[in-house]
């Protein structure tokens, strides 16, 4: 069922991921939120259009910090005859509930660094509608040759200042993320660089002690990537990396929830220690063939086989997943170790606040989720209710209903 109006819209019987008890949310003919308002307040009559949404949530779209490809096409892979693609992309994302999304660029040449940050750099003031591009995740070239999981080790680079602006070149306004390992900078200066350009640094593909993961959180490293894959184990007597950066106070870790990258246990166990969307965030990790059925696919120079949604190399390392970044939180939710409000904030708020983004509160865009538990099935589903792109063409919202069940 689809409904068009000119009116501002009231979402009443919310429940807000991050508030307390049910709320109404007031959108206007903008497609911003005014006010979030409990239920009940007095004096917010208007002349609107009402969804009562019954005590389901409503959360913004979700935010992928870390994700590799999709439709058959990896990031690292651009070329000036298909950038095209990246605005399917864009588009297929947000069909998958996701607002915003960092192309992540994993270790290859420098060249093809330079080549896909200079077409993503063309194509990020003109997005179209769709998921938007907030930057770029640059997971290498400075990881530790240990710790290089399924990265080329042809490509990697010592961690200096010179190789950063090397990579860099002329887009560092474009990366908004860089993933590294922090032992190989020899004079503790790189951090600080990348800090002054506006950089957020991530450690990851590390084999940092713990002593090395703090001194590198004092010099401004704030994130991990994906938390327990290629970094030390967490050791009793040897916390390493990740026990620095649970233990840190406003370090984010990225993580998987696929069920193969980390068991749940550990993952149940990685929610507690750190106060679960409070020191961390879903990402999906997805590679190109996310959209695509199983099967073997290319890889820089090399072949994954993809089964059941997870990617493997042909002498069986781990080299990401094809699921989609909800699919995290549904699974949070299906192993019992994650509430809904917690796994929906781990997804949307999270990854926002984790790059200096404002979670779900008054002047956002109205592109909302609704999230329906359903007690007797035990299943997690989730709609797009409201966009603000919407409004902006039509003059009006169009309230559209179709569930969207991942």
């Amino acid at each position: 069922m689809t409904q068009a109006t000119q009116n501002p819209v009231d979402i009443i019987n919310a429940r807000v991921p991050g508030y307390k008890d049910l709320q109404m949310l007031l959108v206007n003919q903008e497609g911003i939120i005014e006010q979030i308002l409990p239920m009940g307040t007095i004096g917010m009559h208007r002349c609107t259009s009402l969804l009562d949404v019954a005590g389901d949530w409503i959360s913004l779209g979700g935010v992928d910090l870390q994700i590799n490809g999709a439709l058959g096409l990896a990031f690292p892979d651009l070329t000036a005859g298909n950038a095209h693609i990246l605005q399917k992309i864009s588009q297929f994302l947000w069909n998958l509930g996701v607002d915003g999304f960092l192309p992540t660029l994993v270790t290859t040449s420098v060249e093809n660094i330079q080549r896909s940050l200079g077409i993503i750099a063309e194509v990020i003031p003109s997005q179209q509608a769709g998921a938007k591009i907030l930057g770029v995740h640059l997971e290498g070239p400075f990881l530790n040759f240990q710790k290089r999981g399924a990265h080329p080790a042809e490509y990697l680079l010592p961690l200096t200042i010179d190789q950063v602006k090397r990579v860099l070149g002329n887009y560092a306004h474009v990366v908004k993320v860089i993933t590294l390992a922090p032992e190989l900078d020899l004079t503790g200066e790189v951090i600080p660089y990348l800090r002054s350009l506006g950089i957020t640094v991530s450690l990851g593909h590390s084999q940092a002690t713990e002593s090395q993961g703090q001194r590198a959180f004092e010099k401004g490293a704030t994130m991990v990537t994906h938390a327990f894959n290629a970094m030390p184990a967490l050791h009793h007597r040897e916390p390493g990396l990740l026990g620095a950066a649970i233990t840190y106070p406003n370090v984010m870790c990225g993580f998987i929830a696929d069920g193969e990258h980390v068991s749940p246990t550990m993952l149940q166990i990685l929610l507690r220690a750190s106060y679960q969307e409070k020191g961390l965030f879903l990402v999906s990790d997805a590679l190109a063939p996310l959209g695509l059925p199983d099967g073997v696919y290319p890889w820089d120079t090399r072949q994954i086989e993809v089964k059941k949604g997870t990617a493997r190399l042909a002498d069986g390392t781990l080299s990401g997943t094809t699921l989609p970044l909800l699919v995290g939180v549904q699974n949070l939710v299906k192993w019992g170790i994650c509430d809904v409000e917690s796994a929906i904030l781990l997804a949307t708020n999270a990854p926002r606040k984790a790059i200096g983004l404002p979670g779900i509160v008054k002047s956002q865009p109205a592109n909302l989720l609704r999230w329906h538990w359903d007690e007797t099935t035990k299943e997690l589903t989730w709609q797009r209710v409201l966009t603000a792109e919407m409004v902006k063409k039509a003059g009006g919202w169009n309230l559209s209903v179709t569930l969207n069940s991942i």
